[in-house]
C-alpha cells in the first residue's frame, strides 16, 4: 500500500516580511519532499489572500484582526472575531488532517496554531525578527520548534526549541543575489545601463521599501540640494517607494540632478543591488536577508514606526559584526551624506564590511526550516 503523502499546513502572513518566508518554506519543502501536499491559512483581506494563490497554493481566510493601540470599534469587535477564528482554524485542521502546522508570524497564525497545538499536531514557528511579534510570543509554549531568523530569542521561546536558521529566501532570490556573479564582483555595465547610470562613477542605492520611507526620501532630496551629485563624487538610484512615486517623480523632473535617478519601486531589485557601490535601506528582517548575501556595504536605517522597535533589534545583528553602520530615523536626513562619504573613501572599511555582511549570510536557511519541518513529520 502506498505511503500518504505528507500534508502541511503553513499559516501567517499580514505582510511581505511573512509571506515570503512562508513562500519559501513551501518550496524548499517541496523540493526535499515533492509529493508534500501545502496548503495556506491566512488572514481576510490581508495581502496573502491574492499573493498566495497567485503563487500557485491554496489559502483559507480567517476573519482574525490585530487589535488598534487606541481606543477603537473594531477593538470591540476583536473577541468575536478570535472566537470565529478559533473556530474555523478547528475545521480546518479536521478536514486537512495535516501532519505538521508552520506559523510565519501575523494574525493567522495564532488561531492555527493553537488549534493545531490542541489537536496534538507538531507545530514549528519561524520568527524572523530580533524581537518576535505578539503573536509568537503567545505560542512560545504550545509550539514544537523555533526557527530564529536572528541570535537571542531566548528570552522569548524555550532554549531548548530554538533552532538558529537565518530567514528563508526563496530560491530564485538566492540564485540571483548570492551565486558566483555577486561575489566576484563581475562586471555590472548591464545593471548601470539599465537605470541609466555612468559607468565612471561609484553608486548609492536607497530603499526605503516597497511603499517608501519618508525620512529616506527627504535624506535624498537633501543631498543634492546641498551639493550637486558630481561635486559629491557619486550617483543615487533612489527607490522613493510607490506611496510617494507621483510626488517625488514631479520633484525630480523640476529640481532634479542628472546624477539621480528615481523608481517608485525596483522590479529589478537583482541588477539594483549588482549596480550599487553602497546602500542604504530599512532594517527589516527579509532586507537584511538580502542584503547579507549581496554582500555591499551597507548603511541601515530602522524604521521607527514598528512594533517594539524590532528594526534596530535586527540591524544590530549585522552592525555588531561590522557588516552594516546604523543611523536612526531622526538623523539620517542630516547625516546620510557624510556617512556615504566616509565609506566611498575608505576602500578597506568598506571590503571588511563586504566581507562580514557575506559571513552573516544564510542562504540555505530555507532549506533548514523545511528539514525542521520534516523531522518534525518523523517524531
Amino acid at each position: 500500500m502506498a505511503e500518504a503523502p505528507l500534508r502541511i499546513l503553513i499559516s501567517g502572513g499580514g505582510t511581505g516580511g511573512h509571506i515570503h518566508p512562508a513562500m519559501a518554506i513551501a518550496e524548499a519543502i517541496q523540493a526535499q519532499h515533492p509529493d508534500a501536499v501545502i496548503e495556506f491559512v491566512g488572514a481576510l483581506g490581508r495581502m496573502e489572500m491574492e499573493r498566495i494563490p497567485a503563487a500557485g497554493y491554496t489559502i483559507t481566510g480567517l476573519p482574525i484582526t490585530g487589535i488598534d493601540r487606541k481606543l477603537s470599534r473594531r477593538n470591540l469587535a476583536f473577541p468575536f472575531r478570535l472566537l470565529r477564528s478559533l473556530l474555523l482554524a478547528r475545521q480546518i485542521i479536521r478536514r486537512f488532517k495535516p501532519d505538521v502546522a508552520v506559523g510565519v508570524g501575523g494574525f493567522a497564525s495564532g488561531p492555527l496554531l493553537w488549534a493545531a497545538a490542541k489537536a496534538g499536531i507538531p507545530t514549528l514557528i519561524q520568527e524572523q525578527n530580533g524581537f518576535p511579534g505578539i503573536t509568537n510570543r503567545l505560542l512560545a509554549n504550545k509550539v514544537n520548534r523555533v526557527c530564529a531568523g536572528f541570535p537571542g530569542l531566548e528570552r522569548w521561546f524555550p532554549a531548548d526549541k530554538i533552532l538558529e536558521t537565518g530567514n528563508p529566501l526563496r530560491h530564485n532570490i538566492v540564485a540571483r543575489l548570492g551565486g558566483d556573479a555577486a561575489e566576484s564582483g563581475s562586471d555590472n555595465s548591464a545593471a548601470l545601463a539599465h537605470f541609466g547610470l555612468r559607468d565612471d562613477l561609484p553608486v548609492l542605492l536607497v530603499l526605503g521599501g516597497s511603499l517608501g520611507a519618508a525620512s529616506m526620501n527627504a535624506a535624498v532630496q537633501n543631498l543634492t540640494s546641498e551639493a550637486s551629485l558630481e561635486a559629491r563624487g557619486y550617483q543615487v538610484l533612489w527607490q522613493c517607494g510607490g506611496r510617494y512615486a507621483e510626488e517625488h517623480l514631479a520633484w525630480v523632473a523640476q529640481h532634479g540632478d542628472p546624477l539621480l535617478q528615481v523608481r517608485g519601486f525596483i522590479d529589478r531589485m537583482d541588477l539594483a543591488y549588482d549596480a550599487a557601490s553602497v546602500i542604504a535601506s530599512r532594517a527589516g528582517a527579509m532586507s537584511i536577508a538580502e542584503l547579507t548575501l549581496v554582500g555591499k556595504p551597507t548603511i541601515l536605517v530602522p524604521s521607527p514606526h514598528v512594533a517594539e522597535d524590532h528594526q534596530t533589534k535586527n540591524a544590530r545583528s549585522v552592525v555588531d559584526r561590522g557588516g552594516a553602520v546604523m543611523l536612526t530615523d531622526q538623523s539620517v536626513v542630516d547625516d546620510l551624506g557624510e556617512s556615504v562619504h566616509t565609506l566611498l573613501h575608505d576602500p578597506a572599511r568598506c571590503a571588511k564590511m563586504s566581507e562580514a555582511m557575506r559571513a552573516a549570510a544564510r542562504p540555505e536557511a530555507a532549506d533548514a526550516v523545511a528539514r525542521e519541518v520534516l523531522q518534525l513529520t518523523r517524531s
